[in-house]
């Protein structure tokens, strides 16, 4: 196959420098029938001309002994700036020394003098000027403008690659996120979001110099970096944050990494990288440790979780999904007394057993599975509450969780009401539970949606609130009707004064606000009477009951006296 001619489209321009005007002449006449030429007679003219024509300047030819500023000086200053990098430089020489040193200075090429053979050097100057086009092509399609990382596609055959040449090295495999990045672009803006990325790309690459590794940036707040084995992953991660706080003066940057360490060779590139995000998500969930390695334990829990989402399709088919009903109790009432319930979903699993909701809740929640789930306990839910109507005369209040993927569905309010309707209980009845954390998302929106389902009737609960996420400024312009606590508050209450006195701020909060207070978790005497005497309402926990079948929790309406219930 024949080697590609330069293309015609347009003239290129050539920089001839050298301080002896024949010179200058000659090298001139020789490339003018094809290139525009420009001409510099020293070192400091010539890089003057470079920074003027640096976008449109295809080649320099640059003698190294000359006045002012010389050449090795000029290859020196084109090598450090990344801009001028780009442009190829062809050494006009007679020392077999100065070569060597040219090329490490980032020259191209060389041409010997005297200049015997115009068809080679011609032939020389073409082909420098078609390798470095070449080459920039390849950087500008495999490397990403905003941070200067590869990109993904380019990334995986590049470390593919690395891997071939260098056989014995012990490499890692990392992942690094921003946590809560969709929140800080909402707040910061785009352009301040996009400023931390390259600032994380630039600390990147900074990290990697004097090292044998690369980087790439794959897609919004995820970075993978390649590289030889490291024992100090957590000095890496604290140095390229503070890099990114400094540099873009944004304190609300918080990183956390996965890391594969010594990656097993054997396995495909995109699998190594799946194992690093995999650890790196598990990071998400570890207070105060940003740093989580991938471990046989976390294959087990992926092996597990795609056994389980295969398993799901068969398991609503077989109803091996099962509704539990935890109680609630008013404790503010001379004995307490049965009030409510919460709905909840257990997975009898024909070889696994009980699956916990632990493992396969949060699950569903990210592959959308959850919208199928929920839709089967809420209709399970409002059927026994139905049942239980009939069979006792009146309503028992039920509380059923609403992912925050359910809340930007357009059909949702058909829905609840249509089951309702369906089922003929009260919407009164029926408490909607939305965890705090979906309340961030994309709070406009969600808002308009939990408004138009309190306008049908239905309560409006906040679950877990207090994990970390609201303002009580956000607190006063939501549309709820019910404060649950998040469980952390009711741990170790007794050995905690500062906790008891938070919740009895936000008791005073709750009050001021016509809000309903419930926490669950609720294990001793001693938290119920803490928590009645801080004005906590309704409470739920293994004091009283764990979740049971709703056989069980018929009995518990059944041994309750007539006048005892009432509504949460």
């Amino acid at each position: 196959m024949e080697k590609r001619a330069l293309k015609p489209e347009f003239r290129r321009t050539v920089l001839v420098v050298d301080d002896e005007a024949i010179n200058r002449e000659m090298l001139g006449a020789l490339v003018e029938d094809t290139y525009d030429v420009i001409y510099a007679a020293n070192g400091r003219e010539a890089l003057e001309i470079i920074e003027d024509h640096r976008e449109t300047l295809s080649l320099v030819l640059l003698d190294l002994m000359m006045p002012e500023m010389n050449g090795y000086e000029v290859l020196d200053r084109m090598h450090s700036d990344p801009a001028l990098r780009r442009i190829p430089v062809i050494v006009l020489t007679s020392e077999k020394q100065a070569e060597i040193k040219s090329l490490q200075l980032g020259a191209s090429d060389f041409i010997p003098k005297p200049y015997d053979n115009p068809d080679v050097m011609l032939a020389r100057i073409n082909r420098s000027i078609e390798l470095a086009e070449d080459a920039s092509i390849i950087q500008n399609t495999s490397v990403e403008d905003l941070t200067g990382l590869y990109k993904k596609s380019f990334f995986f055959e590049y470390c593919r690659q690395f891997d071939l040449h260098n056989p014995g090295a012990a490499m890692d495999a990392i992942t690094i996120n921003i946590n809560r990045f969709r929140l800080v672009n909402e707040i910061t803006g785009r352009a301040a979001a996009d400023a931390v990325l390259a600032e994380i790309g630039r600390a990147i690459l900074e990290e990697l110099k004097g090292s044998a590794g690369l980087a790439c940036h794959p897609v919004s707040d995820v970075f993978f970096i390649y590289r030889e084995h490291l024992d100090d992953m957590h000095g890496l991660l604290e140095r390229i944050t503070e890099h990114v706080r400094r540099v873009s003066q944004s304190s609300w940057v918080h990183l956390r990494m996965g890391v594969y360490s010594n990656v097993d060779r054997d396995m495909v590139i995109d699998s190594r990288f799946d194992r690093a995000s995999l650890a790196c998500d598990a990071a998400k969930h570890r207070y105060g440790d940003p740093v989580v390695f991938y471990d046989d334990r976390m294959h087990e829990d992926q092996m597990l979780a795609g056994r389980l989402v295969e398993d799901f399709e068969e398991a609503v088919r077989q109803g091996q999904f099962i509704v539990y009903y935890q109680p609630k109790y008013n404790i503010q009432r001379s004995e307490p007394a049965l009030s409510s319930a919460e709905a909840l979903v257990r997975w009898k699993h024909p070889e696994l057993g009980m699956v916990s909701p632990g493992v396969f809740i949060p699950l569903f929640e990210e592959n959308g599975l959850i919208m199928k789930l929920d839709r089967f306990v809420w209709e399970s839910a409002v059927s026994q509450m139905a049942s239980w109507k009939r069979e006792h005369g009146y309503s028992i209040p039920v509380s059923i969780n609403i992912s925050r993927i359910d809340l930007y569905d357009p059909d949702l309010e058909a829905e609840l009401t249509g089951l309702v309707e369906k089922y003929g209980i009260d919407t009164a009845d029926l408490y909607l539970e939305i965890t705090e954390s979906a309340y961030t998302d994309d709070s406009r929106q969600l808002v308009e949606s939990v408004t138009r389902l309190r306008s049908c009737g239905f309560k409006i609960e906040m679950d877990d609130f207090g994990s970390g996420y609201s303002s009580l400024n956000m607190l006063t312009r939501l549309p709820i009707d019910v404060l649950k606590l998040d469980m952390k508050f009711v741990n170790n209450l007794s050995d905690d004064p500062k906790g008891i006195k938070m919740i009895e701020l936000i008791m005073d909060i709750a009050k001021y606000l016509g809000l309903i207070a419930v926490a669950e978790g609720v294990e001793t005497a001693e938290q119920v009477a803490i928590l009645k005497k801080a004005g906590v309402d309704i409470v739920q926990g293994y004091y009283f009951s764990k979740p049971i079948p709703g056989g069980e929790f018929e009995e518990l309406l059944t041994s309750r006296a007539a006048g005892a219930g009432g509504r949460s």
